[in-house]
């Protein structure tokens, strides 16, 4: 069973910076893609990134302000948040168990608990 885990979150103003990383328990990342989303208050769940081989793909919302990346020698891949403003605030979830890029959540397999990042002065 492969087992994912988010750190990173936390507060931060607008405009300011976070990096989240997931880590996996196995090597997942050399042949799936890495997701990640995010969940506000009273919404459904938001395709934010994702990252298969060498293409990376974003959502309109966080595109020019969020940079997915791996290391596959960490099992780890994470999402560099920039230019953060209050719509960012949400639980953050990354996800793997695909080797199809999507934003959608639906074919990821494996997914951490999440953890919360709160845009707010």
């Amino acid at each position: 069973q492969v087992q994912v885990e988010e750190s990173g979150g936390g507060l931060v103003q607008p405009g300011g910076s976070l990096r989240l990383s997931c880590a996996a328990s196995t090597n997942i990342y050399s042949f799936y893609s890495g997701g990640w989303f995010r969940q506000a208050p009273g919404k459904g769940r938001e395709g934010v990134a994702c990252i298969s081989g060498g293409n990376t793909y974003y959502a309109d919302s966080v595109k020019g302000r969020f940079t997915i990346s791996r290391d596959n020698a960490k099992n780890t891949v994470y999402l560099q948040m920039n230019t953060l403003k209050p719509e960012d605030t949400a639980v953050y979830y990354c996800a793997t168990g695909t080797p199809w890029a999507s934003l959608n959540p639906g074919p990821y397999g494996y997914w951490g608990q999440g953890t919360q990042v709160t845009v707010s002065s």
